[in-house]
Formats: C-alpha cells, structure tokens, sequence
C-alpha cells in the first residue's frame, strides 16, 4: 500500500463497480483502514451511485478508484467530474482501467493516449501515468463477462491525478498599481526613431515629383447633367404592376381601388325607366324615393339601398 501514498488521519474514498470481487474489495478497505488508522473513515461507494451521493464539496483526501484486484472500472466524465468535485483542494485520485491500444468497436473503452486527456478535462492537474501491463487473467475474464470485450489488446494503466491547490469558484484580490512608471534614467520614454515612422509632415511631401489630379476631370458630361425630377420620383404601386395598395399607401392607387369598388357595386337598370321617376320604377327598385334624374347620370346609392328584393 506504499505507493498509495495514505498517510494517518486521512479521508479516502474507495470507488468500486459490479466487476470488483468481493472478497478483494473487502480486502482493499480493510488495508486502507488500518493505514488512516481508527479515528478516520473509510467510504466505500459503488461507481454508479457516486454522483447521488451526499458527500459535499471538498470532503475526502485521496480517492481510490478500479483499484481492486481483478476489477475492470471505466470511468465517465461524469464520474471524473465527480471525483475531483469530492477531493480536497491538493487531494489525490488514484485510477486504475482497462485501455485499447488503438481505437476499437467498443466506444467505452477509452485508448491509452485518451484516458489523460479526460482526467485533465475533468478539472485534475499534474496528471501522469504510473503504471502500465497486460491484464491478469482475473481481469480479462471480468473484461470479457463485464465489458463484452473480446479482444486481447487491453492493458491496465493506473493514473494518479490532482486536484489544484484552489477550490472551484474560489476568488483572490489581486493587488494591481496604476501609478505611472518613470522610464529608467539615460533611457528616452520613447524612441525616436520608431516614432518618426509613424509621423508625417509637410515637409516630407514633395510636390514636383508627385502627380496630382484634378477631381473634376474624373467627372464626364453625364455627371454634370441635371437629372430629371421624374426620374428621382419613386414609381406608385400601379406604375410597378401591383394589384393591391400597400399598408400605408400614399400614391393614390388605395383611394383608386376604392371608388372602382364601390361603382362596380352601383346596380344597372334592368327596365331602362329608372331615371322617370317612382311612377315608372319597379316595386323593388333602388332608385325608388329618389327624384328622377337625366338618361346617363351617375347615380350614387348608399349601401343601405343595395340588398335582395
């Protein structure tokens, strides 16, 4: 247990999965009690229900995970996550897990250049691999029955990672001065020379071997022209081809619409005596009450008089 690096008094986390045997999970927890020793204790927790939990922030010094002999432990980002959210700022994770050598069918087996990378995206640091060699028969028996491996690429890497010596959200007042520095004595603030390249003066034009031109001999005869105000005017919605007035219709085209509605709703005499007089109108006439008026005269009716007889 030495190279666990478990001092006394000191609070370890022991993370286990289905494939852990019991027999040498009891056997790990028990070595580990003994190291911390009485006044401390050992937490065992199954690797599907760390994330629910109820251990607070900051709560243990080392984690052990997929450390028990004969055991195949993946670990997730979510249980990574986890692990360094339970450590103690400065504590330690010690892993153990089954990688490929090179990218396989099973996309839950991490290769053994990926499973550093997730350690450090989970939030560790000064992540480093501390040991490397095939499975045990034990171990590839639990990779076959647990995992559904059947390769025989696998190797077991145990990864120690740490947590940074701050808490997550932690803040710290940094002690800024604004005062303005003096430059060094026999030190120019400025350099001259850099700053004479960015300076342009009068001086440094020269007129005799410069060609200038004249703007107004880039203007031609059409540019001079005045324009037609017609031409300037924005076309109506007629003149564009449209049927319908826009919204706010300002070209007289909504008002137009308008009188054609209501003249094609004027009714046309159907016995050519309309315009006589109530003498010679029909009962259900629309002119009826009105006073007769000249062959040819347009008539306009409030829509009250138009309706069924």
């Amino acid at each position: 247990m030495a190279e666990y690096g478990i001092s006394a008094g000191q609070r370890v986390a022991v993370v286990w999965d289905r494939s852990s045997p019991v027999e040498g999970l009891k056997n790990l927890v028990d070595k580990i009690q003994a190291l911390v020793g009485p006044g401390s204790r050992v937490c065992v927790e199954n690797i599907d229900q760390l994330s629910h939990s109820a251990h607070t922030e900051s709560s243990f010094d080392v984690v052990l995970s997929g450390l028990v002999p004969g055991s195949v432990t993946l670990h997730s980002a979510e249980v990574l996550a986890e692990i360094a959210r339970i450590l103690k700022p400065g504590g330690r994770v010690l892993l153990k897990e089954p990688v490929a050598m090179q990218t396989g069918d099973n996309s839950r087996i991490k290769t053994a250049a990926r499973l550093p990378t997730s350690l450090t995206l989970s939030g560790l640091v000064d992540v480093k691999e501390l040991q490397k060699q095939p499975l045990s028969p034990e171990e590839a028996h639990s990779a076959q029955e647990h995992l559904g491996y059947q390769g025989n690429d696998l190797v077991s890497v145990q990864m120690e990672g740490k947590k940074p010596s701050f808490e997550v959200g932690s803040s710290h007042q940094l002690k800024l001065s604004f005062a303005k520095k003096s430059a060094p004595s026999g030190k120019p603030a400025v350099d001259p020379t850099a700053a004479k390249l960015w300076t342009l003066s009068a001086n440094d034009m020269d007129d005799e071997g410069m060609d200038l031109l004249d703007s107004d001999e880039l203007l031609d005869s059409e540019d001079l022209r005045k324009p037609d105000p017609s031409s300037l005017r924005a076309p109506s919605c007629k003149e564009a081809g449209k049927k319908r007035a826009c919204k706010n219709c300002t070209c007289g085209l909504a008002e137009e619409l308008a009188q054609e509605k209501k003249e094609s709703l004027q009714p046309k005499s159907a016995c050519g005596n309309c315009y006589l007089g109530d003498a010679f109108r029909c009962a259900s006439c629309p002119y009826m009450g009105m006073p007769a008026f000249k062959p040819g005269e347009k008539i306009l009716l409030a829509e009250s008089n138009l309706h069924d007889a």
